[in-house]
């Protein structure tokens, strides 16, 4: 062997050994990297296959469907409750606190929104938090879930919370202070008008296209409500990129179906249901609510465009594309209550990509999503006219001749239940009533609206499949109204406690103070033992919940009003400058759900629904009952449905999941015959839609169980099921 072989040996034994100390080091930081939970970004495992729920309902067509599929008919017995995480911040005193939330789920990480308004994160595998937010400045917002966006440079999620909208870091939980004003935009800028309140949030998720954020806001309900314009910013930036006036300015299209500068004295239109987005066509479809005040309309004469619409913009600039208005100068608050389904139906024999909404009315329109054009004929029917001075209502309203409506229509004596409490009474009571059409204009009279003012159809909204069938929750409860006259407040008026209560507070809460049957609108009777004056001013400064602000009335009226509430006798003189005159002559007197005296509803069940609806066709394939009250079924009664909150999730297995109901319990349904297969019982009612993804195969299901309404504990947790080993 020469001395030249003897080399060439060595070099190559050091070039052998280099290379497998660098892939030995290769190896270790691979291993290192896979393994690390340093942040929610670095966490998760390049190996891992994940399936995801990227937004609001799973989706940008708004469907709550997924293919993942390992959850079968075949299986479901073996599902069992694979983590819990208590989110914090319940109410276990009042048992007034919510999670409306239905979370998102992306590359093993779960963000949700805790009790008490608090954006987290979570290891969706186990349920161990990540981070969590502490703002204080969240008015008491219920959310309803946050909004992820990526680009290559940031993760981000939108959380609303309060009158801001914030952008946080998705790894962190912290704020992204490049955005907006140190990492928030203030919502109210830009919707301000003489005379408005200051109450605005955007509690339900808003709509990514690109590189914007499309947001929608609730805004207050009374005549002090702000604009409700749809805008569009930047998702990096913050900067404002459009606007959408829902209140047309003078030269705008619809400026003409309103009384003269509308804008200045009107609030509301608002797009607070939520959104769908077609990406690929570049359209969002945004549902629009009431004009403010919702029960009376003589200061707005007119069919008031864009309120009650469903409206196709370009995501990119606001430019409206079309409109169709679901409800003419609406007095009854029968504004679309969640996101339309964006799907695909034969219609004509021909494949249509449409876009169909439900409403409170119990009613389904379906157009196409391109044109607009109805897909089933919609007829323009007559109604009474006959209203309270002032008041000029529509002459005419749409009614979709298919669909059939998934829910009753009117409500007279013969629709009373068969085992109703005081039924003589109470028929006495509805002979004095205005009852037995729909569209009847609200006035002194007790006047029935039916099904109840928040549906029919509610937030939750519908699932919808590949073929085209839609699966809407519902409820039939009847609710009575009226309206009475507002009581002037003289130049040099001594104002107490009780007369302010009664003119901003009655309608809601009870002019007894009771609060509304069912717990929507909460007793005030005994409150100075759940709250300080402190705690009650800051509601009454700020809002909470479905209560909005009273900043537009002075520091000494809020005062008054908390010393009522709080059983203080107290007197105040209060400046002319001071008194804020309504301008609307009439306030209602309530959102009063009827019921018995042994607290079930006063009308023949089913009180709650699920029904299928085939979209091709318009007919339904099947309606059941959705919930249940055990102390009647031992009675021999059939089941009769509850009061719901929430939507369903449907996925490729043929499985519907669903909660919603009051008495507490999560079911999974056979899509095709309506029959629950599995249940179980939750810490708390889920007032929420469920969420599902998978991990390596590994699918899952979560639902928040947040509880709080119609006289339910409240509760703070997520559960998540799988399918036990």
């Amino acid at each position: 062997m020469t001395n030249t072989d003897v080399g060439q040996i060595v070099r190559n034994t050091r070039i052998f050994f280099h290379l497998i100390v660098v892939a030995a080091i290769v190896i270790f930081l691979n291993y290192a990297n896979k393994t690390s939970h340093s942040s929610a970004g670095s966490r998760v495992p390049e190996r891992i296959i994940y399936s995801n729920w990227t937004e609001y309902n799973g989706d940008g067509d708004r469907s709550h469907y997924s293919t993942i599929s390992q959850i079968n008919k075949g299986n479901i017995s073996r599902l069992k409750v694979a983590w819990e995480y208590a989110s914090g911040g319940v109410d276990t005193v009042g048992n007034r606190s919510q999670i409306q939330c239905n979370p998102i789920i992306i590359n093993g990480i779960l963000y949700g929104v805790s009790a008490n308004t608090q954006a987290f994160a979570l290891d969706a595998a186990n349920g161990k938090e990540l981070w969590k937010t502490n703002i204080a400045d969240n008015g008491g917002t219920t959310s309803r879930g946050l909004t992820y966006f990526a680009d290559n440079n940031s993760k981000r999620v939108f959380f609303g919370a309060g009158r801001w909208l914030y952008a946080l870091d998705a790894e962190t939980g912290k704020a992204i202070f490049s955005f907006g004003d140190s990492g928030r935009i203030d919502l109210k800028k830009g919707l301000e008008r003489p005379g408005a309140d200051n109450y605005v949030v955007s509690n339900t998720p808003n709509t990514i296209y690109k590189n914007l954020i499309i947001t929608g806001t609730r805004v207050s309900e009374s005549e002090t409500a702000l604009l409700g314009d749809v805008r569009a910013f930047d998702a990096l930036s913050g900067r404002l990129v459009w606007t959408f006036r829902t209140i047309p300015a003078k030269g705008d299209p619809g400026y003409n179906t309103w009384s003269p500068n509308p804008r200045q004295h009107m609030g509301g239109a608002n797009s607070w249901a939520g959104m769908a987005i077609d990406r690929e066509r570049g359209i969002v479809y945004i549902p629009t609510g009431s004009a403010a005040f919702d029960f009376y309309g003589g200061n707005r004469v007119g069919d008031n465009l864009f309120a009650n619409c469903l409206i196709a913009l370009d995501a990119s600039t606001g430019k409206r594309l079309w409109h169709y208005q679901l409800v003419h100068h609406d007095i009854w608050d029968r504004d679309p209550p969640a996101p339309p389904n964006l799907l695909t139906v034969i219609s004509k024999g021909k494949k249509v990509d449409a876009v169909a909404q439900i409403t409170k009315q119990g009613h389904v329109f379906v157009f196409n999503r391109v044109t607009g054009e109805p897909l089933f004929k919609i007829e323009e029917k007559a109604f009474s006219t006959k209203a309270i001075a002032g008041e000029r209502p529509s002459p005419t309203q749409p009614i979709p001749v298919l669909p059939a409506p998934f829910t009753r229509q009117i409500f007279t004596a013969k629709d009373f239940n068969s085992f109703v409490a005081d039924k003589d009474s109470l028929a006495g009571i509805l002979k004095q009533a205005r009852t037995g059409e729909i569209y009847m204009p609200v006035g002194k009279e007790m006047t029935i609206i039916y099904p109840g003012t928040d549906g029919g159809a509610q937030w939750g909204g519908a699932a919808s499949d590949a073929d085209g069938i839609l699966y809407v929750p519902a409820k039939e409860l009847p609710c009575f109204t009226s309206l009475k006259d507002v009581e002037k407040v003289s130049e040099n008026a001594s104002l107490t406690g009780i007369k302010l209560y009664n003119t901003h507070c009655a309608s809601c809460h009870g002019k007894d103070r009771s609060g509304t049957h069912d717990g929507s609108y909460p007793s005030l009777l005994g409150i100075e033992k759940r709250l300080s004056a402190d705690a009650i001013l800051n509601v009454l400064a700020k809002g909470k919940g479905m209560m909005s602000s009273y900043s537009h009335i002075s520091i000494q009226q809020r005062k008054a009003i908390t010393d009522f509430v709080l059983n203080r006798k107290t007197k105040i003189a209060v400046e002319k400058s001071k008194i804020v005159q309504k301008k609307v002559p009439f306030q209602m007197t309530g959102y009063n759900r009827w019921y018995d005296k042994n607290d079930y509803p006063v009308n023949t069940p089913p009180w709650g629904t699920l029904t299928a609806i085939d979209l091709n066709t318009g007919k339904h394939n099947w309606q059941i009952p959705l919930g249940e009250y055990k102390e009647l079924i031992n009675k021999g009664i059939p089941v009769t449905g509850t009061d719901n909150y929430g939507g369903p999730l449907v996925t490729a297995s043929g499985l519907i999941f669903i909660a919603a109901t009051r008495d507490e319990k999560f079911r999974a349904i056979d899509k095709k015959t309506g029959k629950i297969i599995w249940e179980t019982q939750l810490p708390a009612a889920g007032y929420a839609s469920p969420s599902t993804y998978a991990i390596d195969g590994k699918q899952y299901v979560v639902i928040a169980c947040g509880g709080g309404k119609l006289k339910t504990k409240s509760g703070d947790k997520y559960v998540a099921f799988s399918l036990s080993d």
